[in-house]
């Protein structure tokens, strides 16, 4: 158990936390920089306030779920280092929470990015 900390030691945690799952999760580099990519073509294109809030949600909840997942998958390895159906079960669901996040942040890019993209297109297109 930690002894009592400061406000200031419980934000190390955190970061020490999110530092963590960075250097040993591939997965969380990629959703990383696909979220720099897309706050990038967030800047491009002059998204509205509204859909920047849905970008920004978006993004922070896949990398949330990416957290919770390494998480869950580092308290199973240590509870049940040995293969067991509750610990499958337990990281599935886990990574099906990221699969679900993922998804729901694809489908909120393709309805805000789709008509930039589409003016880009017919832009290029017709300069042909």
């Amino acid at each position: 158990m930690r002894p009592p900390h400061s406000w200031r030691s419980t934000f190390r945690y955190a970061l020490e936390g999110i530092r963590y799952t960075l250097r040993t999760q591939i997965n969380m580099r990629m959703h990383a920089a696909i979220s720099l990519c897309v706050i990038a073509a967030g800047i491009v294109f002059h998204i509205s306030r509204m859909e920047w809030l849905f970008i920004i949600t978006a993004c922070a909840l896949v990398m949330m779920a990416e957290l919770l997942n390494t998480a869950v998958e580092a308290v199973v390895d240590l509870v049940s280092p040995d293969a067991h159906p509750l610990a499958k079960a337990a990281k599935d669901t886990a990574a099906g929470a990221v699969l679900l996040a993922a998804v729901f942040a694809v489908i909120i890019g393709l309805i805000v990015f789709y008509q930039p993209l589409l003016a880009l297109l017919r832009h290029w297109l017709y300069t042909i």
